[in-house]
């Protein structure tokens, strides 16, 4: 998933990045509020981790701002204010969740997932898709005990659109979520393609998948059959 992190101490917002870079998490960071304002206006963003206590901006009206463009991105505000009235006003104008410094990167981590967990109603670890079993905790995709030989990008991309099953993905979102920031001028929209045709041809040598659609002219959306 994509990360942006806004915090204007740098060691920090590099400290966290480099923990959630570990975990398979793309990240980027913003020392300002203007640099956070330029990113959210053009970039996909799945968590925005924001410092309050920004030097130019106040990041309460950041969070407003960014509704305009990443209004499905969940935010969790990491900041020293301790005051009850600023936690109520991040969270009445949308932040999923509120993190006071300092903070062990484990708990970031644990409140990240459980956000995640309430956004793409996860309630296992493990998610059924015809005969194959996702094992997120672990990273894994099994069909009838047999490990899939995925590669990472692979498995990033099954489980992003696993995760927003029944919502069409364009191939700008899955790219944008999954490989970064789009630059107009590397961007080639057969990118995705290929990476479906391999990924389709790994699992239809396992079992067949008319979970995974094609919309065509759009994208792809994985519909999960009923068990």
């Amino acid at each position: 998933m994509n990360v942006l992190i806004v915090e204007d101490e740098k060691s920090l917002a590099k400290e966290i990045a480099e923990f959630l870079r570990t975990e398979n998490f793309l990240c980027e960071t913003a020392y300002t509020g203007r640099e956070a304002s330029e990113k959210i206006a053009v970039n996909l963003y799945d968590f925005i981790l924001l410092d309050l206590g920004l030097p130019d901006y106040d990041g309460l009206e950041l969070i407003r701002e960014a509704r305009e463009y990443n209004s499905e991105a969940s935010f969790i505000i990491i900041t020293a204010r301790g005051a009850v009235e600023d936690k109520v006003k991040g969270l009445d104008l949308g932040a999923d969740d509120y993190l006071a410094k300092p903070f062990a990167l484990i708990e970031l981590l644990s409140r990240i997932n459980a956000v995640a967990r309430r956004k793409f109603n996860i309630n296992t670890s493990d998610i059924s898709l015809g005969d194959f079993i996702m094992k997120v905790q672990s990273r894994k995709l099994v069909c009838r005990d047999n490990i899939v030989d995925l590669t990472k990008k692979e498995y990033d991309l099954l489980q992003y659109l696993v995760l927003n099953h029944g919502k069409v993905l364009t191939r700008q979102q899955l790219y944008e979520h999954i490989w970064g920031n789009m630059l107009d001028d590397q961007y080639d929209s057969n990118f995705i393609d290929v990476h479906i045709k391999n990924l389709r041809k790994k699992l239809n040598a396992h079992s067949p998948t008319p979970w995974l659609e094609t919309v065509r002219g759009v994208g792809y959306r994985i519909t999960i059959p009923e068990q």
